[in-house]
């Protein structure tokens, strides 16, 4: 493609990189890439996706900004609150980098909408905070054969990973087969979590991404990476299939989306009228 003189100038670092060069930025540029959650893990990841130059950015959340968000949720601020933050998020996309296309669903994913949206993305981002969404998002992704970038984090302690079962990487479940009982493990509203911990694995989800729209490096897929904030320590293990995973083992039995009963109740902020 050919890049206009402000291009050249915004996108010079990726551009002299060899790595990344014209070709790689102009595949930035041509890539669609879906995030859901414009909330703690979404907000670094989506600056610095439209940042990289990503042309299209799907974003889903049905909440709104709340004063609690912005501890963490950076790409909101305190004159947004009460806003839906897809829209919140646009606007903090569109003032950093007018190349990218911003499209918003400003609603709850479930069994009849999750797999039309993301049909058309060539990297899925999971920046949700609940159970019954990740494996719902796993278990599209799956069925429709999308890259899953996935992130998770609690208190002082983050995980990412990449799930690639149509490639025959593991997928969410052969992790964890199944979601934990009813109040076994409590919300980051009950528990709390470090602001910054949410920049850090965010940043890492859309490095990631970024990575595999451009197929350089080592990627993540087979691996789990956990860092630990106050020991200041990363550890990545092996992550393998489960010849036994109930959706992508040899004999699967998940056969269909299944959304499972939300763990507890989580409080999303009104939006003003």
């Amino acid at each position: 493609m050919n890049f206009t003189e402000e291009q050249i100038e915004r996108y010079s670092r990726h551009i002299i990189l060899p790595e990344v060069g014209g070709k790689g930025q102009a595949k930035l540029l041509d890539a669609k890439v879906f995030v859901l959650g414009a909330g703690g893990l979404g907000s670094p990841a989506l600056y610095y996706l439209a940042a990289a130059g990503i042309g299209t950015i799907g974003i889903a959340d049905a909440d709104c900004v709340d004063l609690s968000n912005l501890q963490r949720q950076i790409i909101h601020s305190t004159e947004k609150i009460g806003m839906p933050k897809v829209e919140s998020a646009k606007k903090s996309i569109e003032g950093l980098n007018p190349d990218v296309k911003v499209i918003v669903y400003n609603e709850r994913l479930g069994i009849d909408n999750i797999r039309k949206i993301i049909r058309d993305y060539d990297v899925i981002l999971d920046g949700s905070d609940n159970f019954p969404t990740r494996y719902l998002m796993n278990d599209a992704c799956f069925f429709e054969k999308k890259t899953l970038v996935s992130g998770s984090m609690f208190r002082f302690d983050g995980q990412v990973t990449i799930f690639k079962p149509h490639e025959g990487k593991p997928c969410y479940r052969c992790l964890y087969p199944e979601p934990p009982p009813k109040g076994l493990v409590p919300s980051c509203q009950e528990a709390g979590v470090l602001g910054a911990l949410a920049g850090v694995i965010g940043v890492i989800q859309a490095v990631e991404a970024i990575k595999q729209i451009l197929k350089i490096g080592d990627e993540l897929a087979g691996h789990l990476l956990i860092f630990d904030a106050l020991a200041m320590t990363f550890r990545k293990v092996k992550v393998r299939r489960d010849t036994q995973c109930a959706l992508c083992g040899d004999n699967p039995t998940v056969k269909d989306l299944v959304m499972y009963e939300q763990a507890c109740e989580i409080q999303a902020a009104k939006c003003s009228t």
